[in-house]
């Protein structure tokens, strides 16, 4: 299949290379020309995973058009706040029929949209209505560090689409014998957990950062899968996906892995850090910093509880000290589990 991915960062570099070595006609778009220029000639993602050479058959360009017009499948990677933007950029050259599976986490902050949400109301906006998009727009999430994939470190995704024609499609073009996919229909619950984690991880970092200890950590990973289900639930997505890769496997991971950008930032905050220092210091996004305001935002026009990631927002977007933000949640009332 002719593929093309679009945003040249970690994660996606690390899916190009994926789907590259499953011997699939894959093209790696990066918004940065010169950055695609390096990377062809060093044949390496230098700034992101140097320790990985790009496969012989992986082609790079900056070249937006050239990118899409031919490809099957557009496998969608840029920061959240750029996905509207890069597929309406995109939309002018994509080929009739083309299918795409977002692998960005978050929620638009404008319109409080999910990822895929997103792309069908600019999609559908041109001469496709919105059912046809529908069923050609997927998501793939689950615990994944792009270093580890780039690795080649086992690892479980989970695909998921309102067509199951194309989750088992997605399945099989990604999986391999140590990339393991399976597939789901439940693409709201698998994007609400893969944008709060973010926002939890941020959490559980600043708890790490105050030298709170496994206790707090544990239970804020457990509170933060209450209120994953909570918002899944309110958006019309299943409960029980929250317990899968893209919920529970997902936060896992950022809660407690080093390689965490979210969970570093939270580290940062509860040592006492600066917010922009801890922001500027970051590499790559954070993305957790953007999903906290929408999730605040998001949880206010349903009704929905999620106070870790309130008391996340009071402190990236409310002047709040971690310390402060931590006794307002457990001064809140008490209550059956």
């Amino acid at each position: 299949m002719q593929i093309t991915v679009l945003g040249a960062g970690a994660w996606g570099t690390a899916l190009a290379q994926v789907l590259s070595e499953n011997g699939h006609q894959t093209t790696l778009w990066t918004w940065q020309v010169q950055h695609a220029l390096a990377m062809n000639a060093q044949r390496k993602n230098e700034a992101c995973l140097p320790d990985m050479s790009l496969h012989a058959d992986l082609r790079v360009t900056g070249a937006l058009d050239e990118a899409v017009r031919s490809a099957e499948l557009l496998v969608v990677v840029v920061p959240s706040h750029t996905v509207r933007a890069t597929i309406l950029a995109a939309q002018p050259f994509l080929r009739e029929g083309v299918k795409i599976v977002c692998a960005s986490k978050g929620i638009e902050q404008e319109t409080l949209l999910l990822m895929s949400e997103v792309l069908i109301s600019a999609l559908s906006a041109g001469s496709e209505g919105q059912d046809s998009w529908e069923a050609r727009i997927g998501v793939i999430s689950g615990p994944s560090f792009a270093k580890e994939v780039a690795l080649r470190i086992p690892t479980n995704l989970v695909a998921a689409s309102t067509s199951p024609s194309f989750a088992t499609e997605l399945q099989v073009l990604f999986s391999n014998e140590w990339l393991r996919v399976y597939t789901g229909n439940d693409s709201v619950g698998v994007e609400v957990g893969g944008a709060l984690k973010n926002v939890i991880a941020i959490a559980a970092g600043a708890s790490d950062g105050l030298g709170l200890g496994n206790n707090t950590r544990a239970a804020l990973i457990t509170r933060g899968v209450a209120e994953m289900g909570r918002l899944v639930h309110a958006m019309g997505g299943q409960g029980s996906t929250t317990a899968g890769l893209a919920g529970m496997g997902d936060l896992v991971l950022t809660c407690t892995g080093a390689m965490s950008r979210n969970r570093t930032l939270g580290e940062k905050l509860g040592r006492g850090v600066s917010l922009q220092e801890a922001l500027s210091s970051s590499q790559g996004v954070a993305e957790g910093y953007i999903s906290a305001k929408s999730a605040h935002d998001l949880a206010k026009k349903l009704q929905v509880e999620l106070p870790i990631c309130e008391a996340v927002y009071s402190v990236l977007y409310g002047g709040f000290e971690p310390q402060r933000a931590l006794q307002g949640l457990l001064s809140r009332p008490l209550r059956a589990e």
